[in-house]
């Protein structure tokens, strides 16, 4: 039998066993070995580079990040830098939500999870929103569609997994994140501002500089791990793996001795936590790196750009089409599997045609987040749901509102270059 009907057949296979529920990594490794043995590569392989695969150092920030996400969490933190951005935004129709969203912000400069962001932001605001008179679905849509910039704005845990897979800097890729993440943020409470103006959701108090700087006080933990983070890794002072090593250390002590909100006996149970989201990152991306192999036998790459080329050469042609197969994959998938299975293929494409790779890795990755609250998978709005008790489809067609705004920023930050390279060092 011809070899790309076998490799057809055990794509399908696949597919079947990914709608029917089976983990994505499971999938992919599945694939990779079935379509291994059809071309007659050898399995011997795998076993090598998957270990090969995560041996490498810019890696261990990985789990120290996912760490740091769960400490501040646990040692209050996150609550107070949600009440800084209230007592900022209390003045304007809707601060509450505005709030909301730029909290997500704040903890996302932390946290590098939009699930964590989601999870975290949305389980302190909702209450607050919903006695503040917000319509409950329209609030549990805000936290859902603020988490995005969890894995823009730095330290971003998938800026980590996509510097590695396509070699460029990390702490390049960090920085690139800082302005693209503030534009979507304010996007999204521009949208908020509208809707809440639109029907007169939550209430307005004058603004109080003493609560502001009240709040910003206790929140001074919280900036300072900010600090440890940007400023480190900006002014070259620590690398990403240093720096998430230190404000893991920071959090911590914070935590026990500061806040006083993180009990000794409860540290195995956030160390647990921790752990299970790095046992479900680390295997996606060491098959991530088999897999190319496989794409790279297949001639994938000039199949994609063959597809893409169809539409035309030029830049603007191809960033869109690559935007929008990035989105429609974002639609349906995760955005660990949307990196590990697209970025190889599309990012070469991009880059032949004069796109800085820095600059697409932000393209990408902002479609990517985008996905995370775009039916039907929509990552963010699951856990929303989740943290609210409110039902998938009820978030839906408030989220899509969000989606509006994230699209427009989204096309700002691909055709404005500077949004992704103008604070990045010069070299020399």
């Amino acid at each position: 039998m011809d070899n790309s009907i076998l490799i057809t057949l055990v794509s399908l296979g696949v597919v079947g066993l990914f709608l029917v529920g089976v983990p994505i990594f499971l999938v992919i490794a599945l694939w990779v070995t079935g379509v291994s043995m059809v071309i007659d590569f050898t399995l011997a392989n795998i076993g090598v580079t998957l270990f090969e695969g995560l041996n490498f150092f810019g890696l261990l920030s990985l789990p120290l990040f996912i760490l740091t996400g769960d400490l501040i969490a646990a040692a209050g933190i996150a609550t107070r830098l949600a009440n800084f951005a209230h007592a900022c935004l209390s003045w304007m129709r809707g601060g509450l939500g505005l709030a909301t969203i730029g909290s997500c912000g704040l903890f996302a400069a932390i946290s590098g999870s939009n699930s964590a962001t989601t999870a975290t932001i949305g389980g302190i605001m909702h209450p607050l929103l919903k006695a503040d008179g917000y319509d409950s679905r329209f609030a549990a849509a805000t936290a859902a569609a603020g988490g995005t910039v969890g894995i823009i704005i730095p330290p971003s845990i998938i800026f980590i997994v996509y510097g590695f897979l396509m070699n460029l800097s990390i702490s390049d890729l960090f920085v690139a994140g800082i302005l693209p993440g503030m534009l979507m943020v304010v996007a999204m409470q521009a949208v908020c501002w509208w809707m809440c103006r639109k029907h007169g959701w939550g209430s307005v108090t004058p603004l109080d500089m003493k609560r502001v700087f009240r709040t910003a006080r206790q929140a001074y933990l919280g900036f300072f791990a900010i600090f440890i983070v940007i400023f480190g890794i900006y002014s070259g002072i620590f690398s990403p793996t240093e720096a998430a090593a230190i404000t893991v250390g920071f959090c911590l002590v914070a935590g026990l001795l500061v806040t006083r909100e993180i009990k000794w006996k409860a540290l195995p149970d956030i160390l647990l936590r921790s752990g299970q989201l790095t046992g479900m990152l680390a295997p996606m991306i060491a098959i991530s790196i088999v897999m190319q192999q496989v794409f790279a036998l297949l001639g994938a790459a000039d199949t994609v750009a063959a597809f893409v080329a169809w539409f035309g050469n030029g830049e603007t042609v191809v960033l869109l089409v690559c935007m929008g197969i990035v989105l429609a994959a974002g639609c349906i998938l995760e955005s660990l599997p949307v990196t590990v299975i697209f970025a190889p293929i599309l990012a070469p494409i991009a880059v032949a045609t004069g796109v800085d790779p820095v600059h697409f890795s932000v393209i990408f990755l902002v479609g990517a987040a985008i996905g995370f609250i775009t039916p039907p998978f929509g990552l963010n709005l699951f856990v929303a749901s989740g943290v609210t008790g409110i039902p998938y489809s009820q978030l839906v067609r408030f989220a899509l509102m969000y989606m509006s705004g994230l699209i427009i920023s989204w096309l700002l930050i691909a055709f404005v270059p500077w949004f992704s390279l103008g604070l990045i060092p010069s070299p020399g």
